[in-house]
């Protein structure tokens, strides 16, 4: 049996506060092999900072501890910061929400996805520059060197979220985390970006976290999904079977989703009552 490429065990992230520590993700769990798996949730649930967690992006004043938190054999908890920022971009990649406006303002789109590669390798400036327009290419841009001199500001907000892509995959990730990616576009850019990810996944034999609020979205391109809320993890199950799933907050958010041909004259709301004993 193959091992895992994650093992996430009791994973507690939190931060204090005025009445004292208050934990934002609690005792997560969960493992992952070169495979798809959503991770949903209300806003505030705890999903992007999971994801920033296992990337031990957690700063202080903030606390993040686990029992067990292992990439490919790599204890993370035992690594140090240079460790860590050898195995970030490297190995594990993370596209951050509204990622056009992680890119820096006064960089071109080339440098700042040469300098995503030259951080891990050492490559003559030929052999970058043929990397980048190649990346360009593969996230589906056309005239790649046209776009590799522009400016952020001067390119649209889907092909933003594609340079983006590109800076993050360059380096070849075993394992990429992408946190809302298509967050800020319309549905038919969305789709797009997402077939993208999907097929640059499948074809490099990655892992792949996908962290959004959006249940359809995630069915649709994940293989498990992880429903996370108020920090904790609530239900898993296989994507293709997520309109079956039990667990009353589960089934709320799955009721809230507006449909194509809406019937009801007003949408459900969450009944926290109904989990929270309250």
């Amino acid at each position: 049996m193959t091992a895992p490429l994650l093992e996430i065990d009791n994973l507690r992230v939190s931060f204090p506060t005025h009445t004292g520590r208050v934990e934002v993700v609690k005792g997560l769990s969960f493992t992952l092999g070169r495979e798809r798996l959503g991770i949903v949730g209300e806003s505030g649930s705890g999903k992007s900072m999971t994801g920033r967690a296992i990337l031990r992006l957690v700063r202080s004043p903030g606390r993040q501890v686990a029992d067990r938190m292992v990439f490919d054999g790599i204890d993370l908890q035992a690594q140090s910061e240079r460790a860590m920022r050898a195995l970030r971009g490297a190995r594990i990649s993370m596209i951050m929400q509204d990622p056009k406006f992680s890119l820096n303002p006064v960089m071109t789109v080339g440098a700042q996805i040469a300098e995503a590669l030259r951080v891990q390798e050492r490559l003559p400036h030929r052999a970058v520059r043929a990397r980048v327009l190649e990346m360009l290419e593969a996230v589906r841009i056309h005239n790649p060197e046209r776009v590799a001199r522009l400016y952020p500001h001067e390119v649209s907000g889907g092909m933003g979220q594609r340079v983006m892509i590109a800076m993050m995959l360059i380096p070849r990730p075993d394992l990429l985390i992408a946190d809302e990616p298509t967050s800020a576009l319309d549905v038919s850019v969305q789709a797009q970006v997402l077939d993208l990810i999907d097929e640059l996944v499948r074809e490099n034999g990655m892992g792949l976290i996908l962290i959004s609020h959006d249940l359809g979205l995630v069915s649709r391109y994940c293989d498990r999904i992880v429903v996370m809320n108020a920090g904790e993890v609530v239900e898993s199950c296989v994507a293709s079977e997520l309109n079956n799933a039990t667990h009353p907050y589960t089934r709320g958010l799955i009721a809230a989703q507006p449909r194509m041909e809406e019937t009801r004259d007003e949408l459900p709301v969450l009944d926290r009552s109904a989990w929270s004993g309250t």
